[in-house]
Parts: C-alpha cells; structure tokens; sequence
C-alpha cells in the first residue's frame, strides 16, 4: 500500500466508521464550540478525510472529553510534512503493519511516538 497506489473502498469508511466514529466536520465543529470558547486553532489540526463530497474526522484522533490525542497530532503533523494526504494517513492508521507484527499504529498509540513516527516514514517511502 503506498500514499498514492489505489481509492479507498466504501467498506474501509465503514469500518472506521464502525470502530472509531466518523462524525461530520461540521458535527465536530458544532461539539468543540460546546466545549471551547473557540474552537478554531483545535480545527485547523483535525485529521479530515474526503468522501465524496463530504469531509469527515476519523474518531481515533479524539480523546474522551473531546480533546486531541497528542500522538495522532503528532503523528499527523509529521504526515503533512512528508505530504501524505488526510485520506492515506487515516488508512495507514488503521491497518496492519509489519513494524507492529501485524498490529495497526491506532492500537499503539499508548507507548512512545518514536516507533511510530519511524513506521510512518517507512510507509512514507514504501
């Protein structure tokens, strides 16, 4: 699987969407504005993912209590920079990966960023 290799199936979305939520931008908009006085610098960081024509933020990048998960912002940082779109960041999170025997990044997010950020330059470059 590289950035750029394939469309992401309908089945995918939904199986995110079944694991992790899969709220509309606006959904998240609207809840942030509950939470935060402004939420505008927290949206400029959301991981979005385009289906169709509607943008959606995949639920594993929010914490409980609606904050950001600090590794997914990292991580998801580190991806723009290597300019992986939103889309192929999100699938590489939730699918298996030989730096995790066979895990997904999403289910290491507890230990340290480093053998994360080293398994996102290698799907970077694979």
């Amino acid at each position: 699987m590289t950035p750029s290799s394939q469309p992401i199936s309908d089945q995918t979305w939904e199986a995110i969407r079944t694991e992790f939520t899969l709220p509309a931008l606006r959904q998240v908009r609207r809840r942030l504005s509950e939470l935060m006085e402004d939420p505008e610098p927290v949206m400029q960081q959301l991981v979005r993912v385009f289906i169709d024509d509607g943008t959606f933020c995949p639920g594993f990048q929010f914490l409980p209590g609606g904050q950001l998960h600090p590794i997914v912002m990292l991580l998801f940082q580190r991806a723009m920079e290597l300019q992986i779109p939103h889309n192929y960041f999100t699938l590489w999170m939730v699918t298996s990966s030989r730096a995790f025997a066979g895990g997904r990044p999403v289910d290491h997010l507890k230990g340290g960023p480093a053998p994360l950020l080293r398994a996102l330059e290698a799907f970077r470059w694979s």
